[in-house]
């Protein structure tokens, strides 16, 4: 049965590329400067654009984030609402959800994790639309059937849970040890990223896994958003790791192949399992 055209998912969208545009149009690597931040350190400043008051280290993560969004995020989410609009069943709805579940976390990392910009209304505007438009299919969302807890996916669900908490605890334990900042703070007092990845979906991991042993209709859900999630940040990995390498940003070789490289496996996993549940539901 078709569905009437909701405006929440417009909204949506029309704010995504608003925000991801905005970065993409703030790509300048020349007007780095020093700054003094608020640990006494001194950090090199991006200076351009939306991100001008960002560090260098992060506006190159953040546009590539925004590439991403732009062409590969919004046309998912075009199609998976279009999908909706036409079929209106569960399998369709679920799909939307989960590009909803992605769009969240894109706003959230806008609203939390940057400096204070211009567009801080937009962000969280996107913030509000993407949270409660995917409350609202959630709602109306009638999951009978669960996905088949095989033991690949098992293994996968159990080595996303681990990866998220080993990828970022070895930068937060040395500085809990000495008592310090993260050693790339910068001018911020926290790093958004590390709180929901390590906060929401490493713990949702380990729940998904429980509620699939349970044949409770929830971890289908809950898996559908994680594998969302996953297949978006391996692609993401690419565009950031090409903006860090192309703003000649001072990291590791093997610290920036190991972490985006590892994303990427795990990405390519959760495409194969993603296929695998959508062709074993319908």
């Amino acid at each position: 049965m078709a569905k009437k055209k909701e405006f929440m998912a417009i909204i949506t969208i029309v704010l995504a590329i608003v925000t991801s545009m905005a970065g993409l149009l703030s790509i300048n690597f020349t007007k780095g400067y020093d700054f003094i931040n608020q640990y006494s350190h001194t950090v090199e400043m991006y200076g351009y654009g939306i991100y001008a008051n960002d560090t260098y280290f992060q506006a190159p993560i953040s546009i590539g984030t925004d590439i991403c969004t732009l062409f590969v995020g919004v046309p998912m989410f075009i199609f998976a609402y279009m999908n909706f609009l036409k079929r209106g069943d569960v399998i369709s709805r679920l799909k939307l959800i989960s590009i909803y579940a992605a769009v969240f976390y894109y706003a959230a990392s806008l609203a939390f994790g940057l400096t204070y910009n211009r567009l801080f209304l937009v962000y969280v505007a996107l913030f509000s639309c993407s949270l409660f438009g995917m409350f609202r299919h959630i709602c109306n969302i009638n999951l009978e059937k669960v996905a088949i807890s095989s033991k690949g996916l098992r293994l996968f669900l159990i080595l996303s849970g681990i990866a998220l908490i080993v990828a970022w605890l070895p930068d937060v334990i040395p500085s809990a040890i000495k008592g310090g900042t993260l050693s790339l703070i910068g001018v911020y007092t926290t790093n958004i990223t590390y709180v929901l990845d390590m906060g929401i979906i490493s713990p949702m991991c380990f729940i998904t896994l429980y509620l699939l042993k349970k044949g409770n209709p929830i971890g289908t859900l809950l898996l559908a958003i994680i594998l969302k999630l996953c297949i978006i940040v391996g692609i993401m990995m690419f565009p950031q790791t090409i903006c860090q390498v192309a703003s000649g940003c001072n990291i590791p070789v093997p610290a920036l192949v190991t972490k985006s490289l590892s994303f990427v496996v795990l990405g390519s996993f959760a495409y194969y399992f993603n296929q695998k549940m959508y062709k074993e539901m319908e």
